[in-house]
C-alpha cells in the first residue's frame, strides 16, 4: 500500500492564525470610527478641519407640537373635505398662531369606541413656538383640538409635543 506523506504542522499554528485574525479584526474595528470622522471632515478646508472646535447646535429652544386630525366621522357621515379642513385652519388655528404653521396630508387608522378599525385620510398640523411661550400657547392648542372635535364629531385629535432647536 502506498504511503502518503503529509507535512507536519504544529498544534500552535492554527492558534497563531486565529490570533492573527482576531488582531486584524480588532485593528480594523478600532480604525473605522477614525476613518468615518475623517470622511465627515472632508468638506471643511484642511487648515480648519483639525483646528476648528465643535459647534453647539444652532437655533433657539422651541416646542414642536403636531396635531393629527382625522377626517372620517364616527357617525358615518361624509368625511371632512379639504375645503372644510382649510376653512377650520383659517378660522381657528391661524388667529392663534399667526407666525406660521405647516399642514401635511396623511393617512391613518385607529380603532374607534365601538371597536371598528377606521381608515382615513388625515392631516398633520405642525406648530413651532418658543419654549418660553409654552404656558400661554398650551390653552390655544387645547381650544383648537376641542373646536375640531365638536365641529366635525371627532372622538379625538392626537397631540404630540417635542423639544426642538429652531433657527429661521
Amino acid at each position: 500500500m502506498p504511503t502518503v506523506s503529509r507535512p507536519r504542522t504544529s498544534p500552535a499554528r492554527p492558534r497563531l492564525r486565529l490570533a492573527a485574525l482576531v488582531l486584524s479584526a480588532a485593528l480594523l474595528g478600532a480604525g473605522a470610527p477614525t476613518a468615518y470622522a475623517a470622511l465627515a471632515e472632508e468638506d471643511r478646508p484642511a487648515a480648519t478641519a483639525a483646528a476648528a472646535p465643535r459647534k453647539t447646535v444652532e437655533g433657539r429652544p422651541y416646542i414642536e407640537t403636531s396635531l393629527l386630525f382625522g377626517t372620517a366621522r364616527p357617525d358615518g357621515g361624509p368625511p371632512v373635505t379639504d375645503k372644510e379642513f382649510h376653512a377650520f385652519v383659517d378660522e381657528f388655528v391661524t388667529p392663534r398662531f399667526p407666525d406660521g404653521l405647516t399642514v401635511q396630508d396623511g393617512y391613518g387608522q385607529y380603532r374607534d369606541a365601538h371597536g371598528t378599525i377606521e381608515r382615513e385620510r388625515s392631516y398633520e398640523l405642525i406648530l413651532l413656538y418658543p419654549t418660553s411661550q409654552s404656558g400661554s400657547d398650551n390653552p390655544k392648542i387645547e381650544q383648537i383640538r376641542t373646536a375640531y372635535m365638536k365641529r366635525f364629531g371627532q372622538e379625538s385629535v392626537a397631540r404630540i409635543d417635542d423639544r426642538a432647536r429652531v433657527d429661521f
